[in-house]
């Protein structure tokens, strides 16, 4: 068991229950016994000293020597039937597969065996922690069921809802707790290495910087070009999508009809001597719920703030100040007083033209330009449903206070994907082709019950309507597509529905992919079925159709109801207003036209209510057509499904689950960018500076640039083992090394992939299209080692 203990340490990934899980399943006494003690803690305390969590390249103590004797030993003796199983076991579920060349065969071996064994062994030990938990969550999960099947008060469901949100984060805190880490993963080195090689920082630094915008440099600016052509050729050129380029500048009416303008404003409050902003809700929120989980809160307060959170969205500035002022409410950072709540709009205001008079904003989202566009795209689709447009551009919302880096910020590049579809037909041609692709799906009802995510199909999940329809769940399975091919770990990535609350009054169904970071979950892809909602809005403030035509399998007859406005007497009437009146007139359907001849017979007038006012008709004023018609075509009003991506987010996901240090040597980071999204795909490393290698270096140079592969040259005068962790460091995948053997002909160079410092000798003819074959996922690594001859290189440190 000592030697348990020691890898325990090296590793680091065992609590002390887990050993003594381990302990038990392989038939070793105790570990926390007193006979075990005494040895135990030696071992540690010489592993601590010398620092064998940094796994270190070399093992040069006589203890350490005799230690992997007794491992080797150990192992063996683990070698019984129960462990077999458990390996199995481990393996059917890939768990921890993702390990790096070693110094030895054994090593590798051994690391990858236990890292297996440890955490299928932790599983059962996790779920006995966290059902508890569960059971909590599911208690208040059926109790939000129950008060909305009885039609209880709003204000009584809102609070369960509380309650029950309380509880799903601490059971979700827990779980990452208790969830078994990948591998030691620090932070500060990762934006560090960010940082230094300039993949992005705060913009205007020099300045003192502006929280919330940043900078892409060299490499982040490549790296995220190449993220988005992968989007375009994966989404627009694969699924035959209308690609459009709308204005960032969005005039004041587009924004009120979507209603952003309303509902893009936040109430504010300050710091009465910093001047730092926070958003009053978020900050109520917080400390609400401190208070609440605090045991010296006595029970008026503490239901007091219960009811505070259950009403909180529907606060006003003065509900928020007397909360703030009754329970004392400080600012988070430094504990000063609190300015009153002060309304602050999400959007950022400005003006077009010389005059001032036309207002506008900074779009906060690329969708309102493609709805607005809706009738010319149907124009340029033959008039046909469905079909999708998609946009990438910029979108901006004043964040009250922008943190955690890429997460929230200021300015950020969305993707967007407008997918409009007949109401009544949502299915997807294509469906059938990823029926059985499986997702992790966090239902509504897993959230409600306490129940952990589940693997699932996405065909089963349509057919039980946990998925509302068929093209809803394809665009789920493209976006995770899309997201594991750019670097994203598909075992720290799950789709999570939104909860009846959460979602958006006009929406149908809605599921973010969610991407676990050291941050905890952050939603990166939103998924959602708008319904008819935004071309609707946009009808009703400019008297413009946004409707399709669809063709009827067999004609009908109609009862057709028409006003016939008298345009002489209104324009008289209402002169300025007349053009609003018959446009309203004009979008009566026929039940406010019956209302309307009713109020003629007994008043002989009417009230018409348009925007902006009312206007008081006299029978002579109007007249009504009722007519039959046949119709072979029905006009409808699309849905829409839009998948809506944050790059930002995107990018700094599979940037940390990209960073690696080098086994043996913890202060050698890496990244282990996707090829396809690389900044640049190879590195050029001339073994010396000798002359003689400059005609070789030439050739390779043309060689790359004939195939359009990005590279970068480092003729530095360090050793070759410096230059690969200088290029490695960035998420450069391949380097091409000419040594002194390349000058036989024909010339020749070896190749190297950085993953796994593997490398083989290929001609300088042979290297463009494998390079590019490599860098586009055409070729894997495995076939280039078939393909070429392996190439031994001594000291690649």
């Amino acid at each position: 068991m000592v030697f348990v203990g020691v890898l325990v340490r090296r590793l680091g990934v065992l609590t002390q229950c887990n050993l003594v899980a381990l302990a038990n399943a392989v038939g070793v006494s105790n570990p926390t016994s007193r006979a075990y003690s005494q040895e135990f803690f030696k071992v540690e305390k010489v592993a601590s000293a010398r620092k064998v969590g940094t796994r270190q390249k070399k093992l040069g103590s006589t203890f350490e020597k005799k230690f992997r004797q007794r491992l080797s030993d150990y192992l063996k003796a683990m070698a019984s039937p129960e462990v077999e199983q458990v390996e199995k076991v481990a393996s059917a579920r890939k768990v921890g597969t993702r390990q790096k060349k070693l110094g030895s065969t054994f090593e590798k071996k051994f690391r990858q065996r236990l890292s297996d064994y440890l955490k299928a062994m932790a599983s059962p030990e996790v779920e006995q922690h966290l059902a508890p938990l569960r059971a909590s969550v599911k208690e208040y999960g059926d109790l939000v069921r129950a008060l909305k099947e009885n039609g209880a008060p709003k204000v009584d469901i809102d609070r369960a809802i509380i309650e029950l949100k309380a509880r799903k984060k601490r059971l979700e805190e827990r779980e990452l707790e208790l969830a078994p880490k990948e591998a030691a993963f620090d932070r500060l080195k990762l934006e560090d290495l960010l940082r230094r090689r300039f993949f992005y920082d705060q913009s205007f630094a020099i300045y003192g910087g502006v929280t919330g915008l940043y900078d892409f440099g060299p490499m982040g600016c490549a790296m995220k070009a190449n993220m988005i052509d992968l989007w375009r050729k994966h989404f627009i050129l694969e699924e035959g999508m209308l690609e459009v380029d709308c204005s960032v500048l969005t005039p004041e009416p587009v924004l009120k009809a979507s209603g952003h303008v309303d509902r893009f404003a936040d109430w504010m409050v300050k710091d009465v001597k910093t001047g730092e902003c926070f958003r009053a809700d978020h900050l109520i929120k917080n400390h609400a719920e401190k208070l609440i989980q605090d045991k010296k809160t006595n029970a008026a307060d503490r239901e007091a703030l219960v009811d505070v959170l259950a009403r909180l969205e529907g606060f006003n500035d003065k509900d928020m100040q007397q909360v703030i002022k009754k329970f004392h409410f400080k600012s988070p950072i430094t504990g000063n007083e609190l300015t009153d709540p002060i309304a602050f709009n999400l959007m950022f205001p400005t003006v077009i033209g010389p005059t001032g008079d036309l207002k506008a904003f900074l779009r906060p989202e690329t969708a309102q330009g493609i709805f607005v566009n809706f009738k010319r795209l149907l124009e340029f689709n033959q008039g046909k449903l469905p079909f999708a447009a998609a946009q990438i551009g910029s979108g901006f919302r004043n964040e009250i206070s922008p943190r955690q880096g890429l997460i929230r910020v200021r300015e950020f590049t969305m993707c967007e994907i407008e997918h409009f579809v007949d109401p009544n037909d949502k299915n997807h041609p294509k469906f059938a082709k990823v029926r059985d692709y499986e997702l992790t799906l966090f239902s509504a009802c897993n959230q409600m019950d306490g129940r952990p995510a589940e693997v699932c199909t996405i065909g089963r999940a349509v057919d039980q309507h946990t998925v509302a329809n068929e093209t809803l769940g394809y665009y789920m399975v493209r976006v995770h597509q899309f997201l594991v091919k750019v670097g994203v770990d598909p075992r720290r990535l799950r789709f999570r529905q939104h909860l009846a609350n959460e979602m958006a009054h006009y929406a149908c169904d809605c599921w973010d992919a969610e991407i676990l970071t050291s941050y905890g979950w952050i939603e990166c892809v939103g998924n959602a079925d708008r319904a008819c909602f935004d071309l609707q809005q946009h009808y009703k403030a400019t008297n413009v159709k946004l409707t399709a035509e669809k063709k009827l399998p067999e004609p009908k007859t109609v009862q057709i109801t028409e006003v016939v406005p008298n345009k002489g007497l209104i324009g008289k009437a209402f002169k300025a207003n007349a053009k609003q009146v018959m446009s309203r007139l004009a979008e009566l359907s026929p039940k406010e036209v019956e209302a309307l001849e009713q109020e003629f017979e007994s008043a002989g007038k009417a009230i018409l209510a348009y925007e902006g006012g009312e206007a008081e008709l006299g029978a002579d004023m109007m007249s009504v057509k009722r007519y039959e018609k046949k119709v072979h075509v029905e006009e409808i009003t699309p849905s829409v499904i839009e998948p809506s991506f944050g790059v930002g987010r995107i990018m700094y996901a599979v940037l940390e689950h990209s960073f690696r240090q080098r086994e043996g040597d913890e202060q050698r980071t890496f990244l282990t960018l996707p090829p396809q999204i690389a900044p640049i795909k190879c590195s050029v490393l001339p073994i010396s500076a000798n002359v003689k290698l400059e005609p070789i270096l030439a050739a390779v140079r043309e060689e790359l640039a004939k195939h359009e592969i990005s590279f970068k040259q480092d003729d530095s005068s360090g050793s070759i083992g410096r230059r690969y962790a200088r290029t490695d460091e960035i998420g450069i995948p391949f380097g091409v090394t000419v040594d002194f053997e390349s000058e036989k002909q024909p010339w020749t160079v070896t190749l190297r992939y950085a993953l796994t410092m593997e490398q083989v000798r290929l001609q300088v003819s042979e290297l463009g299209k494998t390079v590019h074959d490599l860098a586009t996922g055409r070729m894997s690594w495995e076939e280039a080692q078939a393909t070429f001859p392996k190439f031994e290189q001594k000291g690649d440190a």
